[in-house]
């Protein structure tokens, strides 16, 4: 079975951007796209009582899907473009068309170029427990802002995009989040930029040489640790160009950081198979709500290695 890239739909301007951003890149990965309408029912009655402009709000919840549907064919002629109405809690029904999806796009509300994202209650419910990537896209995003300027300094969709980021965890780093990096780099035919934040560990100092001395130790075993991880990466993908950087200090600003000269961020979510249910690291957590580009945030069990 075939596929598609899928982006919950509602009517609101953070949902138009994530299915302008979903569109992109289906045609980007030749995918079919679905717009998904999630209706949480309402007593019947008010279900049919007049909205403002004598529409009921089951006759709203039918036409937005269907315009936007319009309006993306017309932006992006020759892509196959379907809707899907699905009523429910709106955060279950997106982790559960999510599971045959290539990957789901969800829109969070925009706070500003520094201040990044606000993500609601749904999409990080749906980021904690859905099984395939889930990417935020901000209120605003347009597809310039994913591109360098043209030499001019004017925002340009027809310029090379800007990098990929990656967000490395090297305790557990998986193979998922490592190959979807690298291929939306690869698509893009952009490079791809490896972040790994590291802290030093607690201990008692015992003068300022002595310091810098163990900083510098463990500096060299961060990046010695980092070039491992990526080698056999770089073999796979030799068409794509890696920067690495070790970084001491928090792992969440520096990717934070590293978002604003981003096409996109990626980063991973590890699954806990508990009866509390899915979480979100804090590292992860953090880039969701102040990345300033669109954040992929990729499930993984745990493995290590560049398997196929």
């Amino acid at each position: 079975m075939t596929r598609t890239v899928v982006a919950g739909l509602d009517g609101s301007p953070e949902s138009r951007a994530a299915a302008e951003w979903a569109a992109r890149e289906a045609q980007l990965l030749e995918l079919p796209l679905k717009l998904v309408h999630v209706w949480e029912p309402v007593p019947e009655p008010m279900a049919h009582t007049p909205l403002p402009g004598a529409e009921t709000e089951r006759d709203w919840s039918e036409r937005v899907p269907r315009e936007a549907t319009e309006g993306v064919r017309l932006r992006h002629p020759g892509l196959d473009v379907s809707t899907e109405q699905r009523d429910g809690r709106a955060a279950d029904a997106l982790v559960s068309v999510a599971r045959d999806a290539e990957l789901l796009v969800l829109g969070s509300r925009g706070l500003g170029q520094i201040a990044g994202f606000l993500v609601g209650s749904v999409g990080l419910s749906v980021v904690a427990h859905a099984e395939r990537p889930v990417v935020l896209v901000r209120a605003g995003e347009q597809a310039a802002d994913e591109h360098t300027p043209d030499p001019v300094g004017i925002p340009s969709a027809a310029t090379p995009f800007r990098p990929v980021v990656l967000g490395l965890d090297l305790v557990h780093p998986d193979d998922e989040p490592i190959a979807f990096a690298f291929a939306a780099a690869a698509r893009r035919a952009t490079s791809l930029r490896v972040v790994h934040g590291w802290n030093p560990p607690a201990h008692r100092a015992y003068g300022l040489s002595a310091d810098l001395e163990l900083h510098g130790s463990q500096s060299l075993r961060e990046r010695a640790a980092l070039a491992e991880v990526m080698r056999p990466w770089r073999e796979r993908f030799p068409a794509v160009e890696i920067t690495e950087e070790s970084l001491s200090g928090s792992p969440a600003q520096h990717l934070v950081d590293a978002s604003r000269a981003a096409s996109l961020v990626v980063v991973g979510r590890r699954v806990r198979r508990i009866p509390l249910g899915g979480h979100i690291g804090p590292v992860t957590h953090a880039v969701l709500h102040h990345s300033t580009a669109p954040v992929a945030v990729v499930p993984h069990q745990g493995t290590h290695g560049p398997g196929m």
